[in-house]
Protein backbone atom coordinates (compact mmCIF):
# COMPACT_ATOMS: atom_id res chain seq x y z
CA UNK A 1 0.00 0.00 0.00
CA UNK A 2 1.42 3.61 -0.91
CA UNK A 3 0.14 6.45 2.13
CA UNK A 4 1.16 9.76 1.73
CA UNK A 5 1.11 11.89 4.73
CA UNK A 6 0.35 15.78 4.41
CA UNK A 7 0.17 17.91 7.76
CA UNK A 8 -1.25 21.17 7.00
CA UNK A 9 -3.63 19.38 4.72
CA UNK A 10 -7.02 21.85 5.30
CA UNK A 11 -4.63 24.44 4.25
CA UNK A 12 -3.53 26.15 0.88
CA UNK A 13 -0.93 23.87 -0.23
CA UNK A 14 -1.86 20.66 1.60
CA UNK A 15 -5.30 20.57 0.49
CA UNK A 16 -3.90 21.06 -2.79
CA UNK A 17 -1.80 17.84 -2.32
CA UNK A 18 -4.41 16.19 -0.98
CA UNK A 19 -6.34 16.54 -4.20
CA UNK A 20 -3.85 15.82 -6.42
CA UNK A 21 -1.64 12.89 -4.60
CA UNK A 22 -5.10 11.71 -3.91
CA UNK A 23 -5.12 9.97 -7.52
CA UNK A 24 -1.70 8.54 -7.36
CA UNK A 25 -2.14 7.14 -3.75
CA UNK A 26 -3.70 4.32 -1.76
CA UNK A 27 -4.31 6.62 1.26
CA UNK A 28 -3.73 10.31 1.98
CA UNK A 29 -3.28 10.79 5.91
CA UNK A 30 -4.12 14.62 6.59
CA UNK A 31 -2.59 16.55 9.81
CA UNK A 32 -3.97 19.62 10.91
CA UNK A 33 -5.71 20.55 14.09
CA UNK A 34 -6.52 24.12 12.19
CA UNK A 35 -3.99 26.68 13.97
CA UNK A 36 -5.25 29.23 11.58
CA UNK A 37 -8.55 30.12 13.45
CA UNK A 38 -5.83 30.62 16.49
CA UNK A 39 -3.59 32.75 14.54
CA UNK A 40 -5.80 34.69 12.67
CA UNK A 41 -9.46 34.43 13.64
CA UNK A 42 -12.57 32.45 12.87
CA UNK A 43 -11.72 33.50 9.06
CA UNK A 44 -8.71 32.10 8.37
CA UNK A 45 -10.21 28.79 9.58
CA UNK A 46 -10.01 25.64 7.49
CA UNK A 47 -12.61 23.75 9.23
CA UNK A 48 -14.81 24.44 5.57
CA UNK A 49 -11.22 23.18 4.10
CA UNK A 50 -11.41 19.84 6.26
CA UNK A 51 -14.93 18.89 5.82
CA UNK A 52 -14.51 19.49 2.32
CA UNK A 53 -11.62 17.01 1.92
CA UNK A 54 -13.56 14.23 4.02
CA UNK A 55 -16.53 14.41 1.81
CA UNK A 56 -15.32 14.40 -1.40
CA UNK A 57 -11.85 12.61 -1.42
CA UNK A 58 -12.58 8.75 -0.47
CA UNK A 59 -9.43 8.24 0.42
CA UNK A 60 -8.78 10.38 2.82
CA UNK A 61 -7.94 9.81 6.64
CA UNK A 62 -7.63 13.04 9.21
CA UNK A 63 -6.06 13.27 12.26
CA UNK A 64 -6.32 16.72 14.57
CA UNK A 65 -3.11 16.07 15.70
CA UNK A 66 -0.77 19.85 16.59
CA UNK A 67 3.13 18.85 15.13
CA UNK A 68 4.37 19.61 18.47
CA UNK A 69 3.53 16.43 20.10
CA UNK A 70 5.73 13.89 18.77
CA UNK A 71 3.66 10.97 20.81
CA UNK A 72 0.58 11.40 18.69
CA UNK A 73 2.20 11.98 15.45
CA UNK A 74 4.36 8.91 16.48
CA UNK A 75 1.37 6.66 16.60
CA UNK A 76 0.33 7.78 13.69
CA UNK A 77 3.91 7.13 11.76
CA UNK A 78 4.00 3.46 14.11
CA UNK A 79 0.39 2.88 12.05
CA UNK A 80 1.75 2.75 9.06
CA UNK A 81 5.37 2.88 8.94
CA UNK A 82 7.22 1.72 5.56
CA UNK A 83 4.25 2.09 3.85
CA UNK A 84 4.51 5.48 3.89
CA UNK A 85 6.13 6.77 0.20
CA UNK A 86 5.47 10.38 1.12
CA UNK A 87 5.21 13.22 3.21
CA UNK A 88 4.53 16.88 2.50
CA UNK A 89 5.05 18.72 5.09
CA UNK A 90 2.89 21.79 5.07
CA UNK A 91 2.20 22.75 8.32
CA UNK A 92 3.73 26.28 10.13
CA UNK A 93 2.80 29.19 11.40
CA UNK A 94 3.54 31.32 8.40
CA UNK A 95 3.05 35.11 9.62
CA UNK A 96 6.33 37.25 10.19
CA UNK A 97 3.85 39.98 11.77
CA UNK A 98 2.51 37.04 14.05
CA UNK A 99 5.43 35.46 15.24
CA UNK A 100 6.46 38.74 17.06
CA UNK A 101 3.71 38.09 19.63
CA UNK A 102 4.39 34.83 20.31
CA UNK A 103 7.99 33.88 19.28
CA UNK A 104 7.94 30.41 21.66
CA UNK A 105 4.83 29.37 19.75
CA UNK A 106 6.31 30.24 16.23
CA UNK A 107 9.66 28.35 17.02
CA UNK A 108 8.18 25.64 18.50
CA UNK A 109 5.70 25.02 15.06
CA UNK A 110 8.22 26.10 12.60
CA UNK A 111 11.38 24.84 13.98
CA UNK A 112 10.76 21.56 16.30
CA UNK A 113 7.48 20.54 14.42
CA UNK A 114 9.45 20.24 11.29
CA UNK A 115 12.36 18.22 13.25
CA UNK A 116 9.47 15.66 14.91
CA UNK A 117 8.46 14.82 11.17
CA UNK A 118 12.03 14.26 9.79
CA UNK A 119 12.88 12.27 12.74
CA UNK A 120 9.94 10.26 12.62
CA UNK A 121 10.35 9.54 8.80
CA UNK A 122 13.79 8.83 9.35
CA UNK A 123 12.50 6.35 12.20
CA UNK A 124 9.82 4.77 10.36
CA UNK A 125 9.91 5.23 7.10
CA UNK A 126 13.43 6.12 5.88
CA UNK A 127 13.09 5.90 2.13
CA UNK A 128 10.13 7.96 1.99
CA UNK A 129 10.37 11.24 0.10
CA UNK A 130 10.27 14.22 2.70
CA UNK A 131 9.06 17.95 0.85
CA UNK A 132 9.67 20.59 3.32
CA UNK A 133 7.67 23.89 2.18
CA UNK A 134 10.33 26.64 3.41
CA UNK A 135 9.69 30.49 2.11
CA UNK A 136 11.76 33.22 0.49
CA UNK A 137 11.68 34.99 4.29
CA UNK A 138 14.77 32.55 4.94
CA UNK A 139 16.71 35.12 2.88
CA UNK A 140 16.33 37.69 5.19
CA UNK A 141 16.29 41.47 4.01
CA UNK A 142 19.36 41.13 1.83
CA UNK A 143 17.03 41.63 -1.24
CA UNK A 144 16.48 44.71 -0.36
CA UNK A 145 20.04 45.90 -0.51
CA UNK A 146 20.17 44.82 -4.72
CA UNK A 147 20.33 47.77 -7.05
CA UNK A 148 16.34 48.80 -7.31
CA UNK A 149 14.97 51.26 -9.72
CA UNK A 150 11.62 53.08 -9.12
CA UNK A 151 9.52 52.65 -12.02
CA UNK A 152 6.23 54.15 -12.31
CA UNK A 153 4.00 51.16 -10.86
CA UNK A 154 6.79 48.99 -9.46
CA UNK A 155 10.71 48.85 -7.92
CA UNK A 156 12.39 46.54 -10.21
CA UNK A 157 16.03 45.45 -10.33
CA UNK A 158 18.81 47.16 -12.66
CA UNK A 159 18.77 45.50 -16.11
CA UNK A 160 22.20 44.95 -15.66
CA UNK A 161 22.39 43.00 -12.45
CA UNK A 162 22.42 38.99 -13.24
CA UNK A 163 19.16 38.45 -11.46
CA UNK A 164 17.44 40.90 -13.95
CA UNK A 165 16.43 38.01 -16.24
CA UNK A 166 15.27 34.99 -13.86
CA UNK A 167 15.21 36.26 -10.59
CA UNK A 168 16.78 35.23 -7.23
CA UNK A 169 18.24 31.79 -7.05
CA UNK A 170 19.52 29.87 -4.45
CA UNK A 171 22.98 31.34 -4.30
CA UNK A 172 21.97 34.29 -2.14
CA UNK A 173 23.06 34.03 1.62
CA UNK A 174 20.77 33.46 4.38
CA UNK A 175 23.27 34.72 6.89
CA UNK A 176 23.98 37.89 8.32
CA UNK A 177 20.58 39.85 7.84
CA UNK A 178 17.01 40.65 9.68
CA UNK A 179 14.66 37.29 8.52
CA UNK A 180 11.81 38.27 11.25
CA UNK A 181 11.42 35.84 13.60
CA UNK A 182 9.25 34.19 11.50
CA UNK A 183 11.76 33.98 8.70
CA UNK A 184 14.55 32.67 11.90
CA UNK A 185 12.33 29.62 12.26
CA UNK A 186 11.78 28.95 8.77
CA UNK A 187 15.85 29.34 8.27
CA UNK A 188 16.10 26.83 11.03
CA UNK A 189 13.67 24.83 9.44
CA UNK A 190 15.08 24.66 6.10
CA UNK A 191 18.72 23.77 7.29
CA UNK A 192 17.31 20.99 9.17
CA UNK A 193 15.62 19.48 6.33
CA UNK A 194 19.05 20.28 4.54
CA UNK A 195 20.56 18.02 7.31
CA UNK A 196 18.60 14.60 6.82
CA UNK A 197 18.84 14.84 3.51
CA UNK A 198 22.92 15.24 3.08
CA UNK A 199 23.64 13.51 6.40
CA UNK A 200 21.23 10.66 6.62
CA UNK A 201 20.97 10.28 2.81
CA UNK A 202 16.98 10.90 2.66
CA UNK A 203 15.00 11.88 0.12
CA UNK A 204 14.35 15.35 0.65
CA UNK A 205 13.69 18.65 -1.00
CA UNK A 206 13.21 21.90 0.05
CA UNK A 207 11.12 24.33 -1.41
CA UNK A 208 11.38 27.86 -0.34
CA UNK A 209 8.25 29.68 -1.30
CA UNK A 210 7.48 32.98 -2.36
CA UNK A 211 3.86 33.92 -2.30
CA UNK A 212 1.84 31.06 -2.49
CA UNK A 213 -1.79 31.37 -3.60
CA UNK A 214 -5.11 29.89 -5.46
CA UNK A 215 -8.74 29.79 -4.79
CA UNK A 216 -8.09 27.83 -1.61
CA UNK A 217 -6.57 30.27 0.35
CA UNK A 218 -8.55 31.66 3.15
CA UNK A 219 -6.66 35.23 3.33
CA UNK A 220 -6.04 37.43 6.18
CA UNK A 221 -4.58 40.68 6.66
CA UNK A 222 -1.50 39.48 8.52
CA UNK A 223 -1.43 36.24 5.77
CA UNK A 224 -2.12 35.81 2.22
CA UNK A 225 -1.62 38.89 -0.06
CA UNK A 226 -3.33 37.95 -2.69
CA UNK A 227 -6.71 36.63 -1.91
CA UNK A 228 -7.00 39.21 1.00
CA UNK A 229 -6.75 41.84 -1.50
CA UNK A 230 -9.29 40.13 -3.88
CA UNK A 231 -11.77 39.86 -0.73
CA UNK A 232 -11.42 43.54 0.32
CA UNK A 233 -11.95 44.21 -3.58
CA UNK A 234 -14.75 42.09 -3.54
CA UNK A 235 -16.40 43.05 -0.18
CA UNK A 236 -15.50 47.05 -0.03
CA UNK A 237 -13.61 46.37 3.40
CA UNK A 238 -10.99 48.66 3.70
CA UNK A 239 -7.32 47.62 2.73
CA UNK A 240 -3.64 48.97 3.91
CA UNK A 241 -0.55 49.20 1.96
CA UNK A 242 2.21 48.91 4.26
CA UNK A 243 5.21 51.68 2.60
CA UNK A 244 7.47 51.53 0.13
CA UNK A 245 4.94 53.37 -2.22
CA UNK A 246 3.34 50.90 -2.81
CA UNK A 247 5.52 49.19 -5.24
CA UNK A 248 6.85 46.68 -3.65
CA UNK A 249 7.27 43.24 -6.08
CA UNK A 250 5.55 39.74 -5.22
CA UNK A 251 5.98 36.61 -7.46
CA UNK A 252 3.04 34.45 -6.87
CA UNK A 253 2.56 30.86 -7.80
CA UNK A 254 -0.49 28.86 -7.80
CA UNK A 255 -1.09 26.43 -5.52
CA UNK A 256 -1.51 23.43 -8.75
CA UNK A 257 1.76 24.57 -9.74
CA UNK A 258 3.23 24.11 -6.57
CA UNK A 259 2.02 20.60 -5.82
CA UNK A 260 3.39 19.67 -9.25
CA UNK A 261 6.54 20.58 -8.65
CA UNK A 262 6.29 18.20 -5.70
CA UNK A 263 5.16 15.73 -7.71
CA UNK A 264 8.22 15.83 -10.32
CA UNK A 265 10.22 15.69 -7.30
CA UNK A 266 8.87 12.53 -5.85
CA UNK A 267 9.34 10.67 -9.06
CA UNK A 268 12.73 11.50 -8.99
CA UNK A 269 13.90 12.47 -5.28
CA UNK A 270 17.11 14.32 -4.37
CA UNK A 271 18.77 14.31 -1.30
CA UNK A 272 18.40 17.84 0.81
CA UNK A 273 17.89 19.42 -2.25
CA UNK A 274 16.94 23.44 -2.20
CA UNK A 275 14.91 25.27 -4.87
CA UNK A 276 13.50 28.27 -5.14
CA UNK A 277 9.94 28.00 -5.71
CA UNK A 278 7.53 31.10 -6.92
CA UNK A 279 5.64 32.53 -9.69
CA UNK A 280 9.30 34.21 -11.33
CA UNK A 281 8.84 36.53 -14.48
CA UNK A 282 5.75 34.59 -15.53
CA UNK A 283 3.78 35.38 -12.30
CA UNK A 284 4.74 38.53 -10.30
CA UNK A 285 3.14 42.41 -9.73
CA UNK A 286 3.56 45.25 -7.42
CA UNK A 287 0.79 46.16 -4.81
CA UNK A 288 -0.35 49.16 -7.13
CA UNK A 289 -0.41 46.33 -10.19
CA UNK A 290 -2.42 44.15 -8.00
CA UNK A 291 -4.81 46.50 -6.95
CA UNK A 292 -5.10 47.77 -10.72
CA UNK A 293 -6.19 44.40 -11.40
CA UNK A 294 -8.46 43.77 -8.72
CA UNK A 295 -10.08 46.77 -9.58
CA UNK A 296 -10.62 45.15 -13.31
CA UNK A 297 -11.70 42.19 -12.38
CA UNK A 298 -14.06 42.96 -9.59
CA UNK A 299 -15.23 46.34 -11.43
CA UNK A 300 -14.86 47.50 -8.32
CA UNK A 301 -13.04 51.02 -7.13
CA UNK A 302 -10.96 49.63 -3.72
CA UNK A 303 -11.37 51.42 -0.77
CA UNK A 304 -7.56 51.38 0.47
CA UNK A 305 -5.51 53.60 2.27
CA UNK A 306 -1.19 53.99 2.46
CA UNK A 307 0.86 53.84 5.50
CA UNK A 308 4.54 54.86 5.14
CA UNK A 309 5.41 52.33 7.65
CA UNK A 310 6.61 48.93 6.02
CA UNK A 311 6.18 45.33 7.70
CA UNK A 312 10.08 44.42 9.25
CA UNK A 313 12.05 42.42 7.19
CA UNK A 314 9.41 42.78 4.16
CA UNK A 315 10.43 43.13 0.77
CA UNK A 316 10.73 45.28 -1.94
CA UNK A 317 11.50 43.31 -5.02
CA UNK A 318 11.21 39.47 -4.67
CA UNK A 319 10.97 37.44 -8.04
CA UNK A 320 12.41 33.73 -7.76
CA UNK A 321 14.39 32.17 -10.36
CA UNK A 322 12.93 28.23 -10.71
CA UNK A 323 15.92 27.76 -13.52
CA UNK A 324 17.69 25.54 -11.16
CA UNK A 325 14.07 23.04 -10.74
CA UNK A 326 13.39 23.29 -14.41
CA UNK A 327 17.19 22.31 -15.32
CA UNK A 328 16.57 19.04 -12.88
CA UNK A 329 12.98 18.46 -13.78
CA UNK A 330 12.54 19.92 -17.65
CA UNK A 331 8.98 18.38 -18.05
CA UNK A 332 7.70 20.79 -15.15
CA UNK A 333 6.02 24.24 -16.72
CA UNK A 334 3.54 26.44 -15.06
CA UNK A 335 -0.27 25.90 -15.52
CA UNK A 336 -1.50 29.31 -14.30
CA UNK A 337 -0.30 33.25 -15.04
CA UNK A 338 -1.26 35.93 -12.50
CA UNK A 339 -4.59 36.73 -13.85
CA UNK A 340 -5.36 33.27 -13.74
CA UNK A 341 -4.94 33.41 -10.37
CA UNK A 342 -6.67 36.67 -9.72
CA UNK A 343 -9.60 35.50 -11.61
CA UNK A 344 -9.88 32.22 -9.63
CA UNK A 345 -10.28 34.12 -6.48
CA UNK A 346 -12.71 36.47 -7.62
CA UNK A 347 -15.01 33.40 -8.63
CA UNK A 348 -14.18 31.73 -4.94
CA UNK A 349 -15.22 35.03 -3.21
CA UNK A 350 -17.90 35.59 -5.37
CA UNK A 351 -19.32 31.95 -4.78
CA UNK A 352 -18.60 32.00 -0.75
CA UNK A 353 -20.35 35.87 0.01
CA UNK A 354 -23.35 33.69 -2.01
CA UNK A 355 -23.20 31.26 0.42
CA UNK A 356 -22.85 33.22 2.87
CA UNK A 357 -25.68 35.33 2.12
CA UNK A 358 -27.69 32.43 1.07
CA UNK A 359 -27.40 31.19 5.21
CA UNK A 360 -28.20 34.94 6.30
CA UNK A 361 -31.61 34.33 4.63
CA UNK A 362 -32.26 31.13 5.78
CA UNK A 363 -31.46 31.91 9.35
CA UNK A 364 -33.89 34.86 9.37
CA UNK A 365 -36.68 33.02 7.68
CA UNK A 366 -36.05 29.23 8.69
CA UNK A 367 -39.34 27.97 6.18
CA UNK A 368 -36.74 28.65 3.13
Amino acid sequence: MKVAIVTGSAGLIGSESVRFFSEKMDLIVGIDNDQRAYFFGKDASTERSKNELEETIKNYKHYSIDIRNYEALQSVFKEYGADIKLVIHTAAQPSHDWAAKEPHTDFTINANGTLNMLELTRLNSPEAVFIFTSTNKVYGDTPNYLPLVELEKRWEIDVNHPYFKEGIDESMSIDNSKHSLFGASKVAADVLAQEYGKYFGMNVGIFRGGCLTGPNHSGTQLHGFLSYLMKCAVTGNHYTVFGYKGKQVRDNIHSYDLVNMFYHFYMNPRQGEVYNAGGSRHSNCSMTEAIEICEEITGNKMNYSYSEDNRIGDHIWYVSDVSKFKSHYPEWSYKYNLRDILEQIFSQQKQFSKTLELGEIKHCNPGL
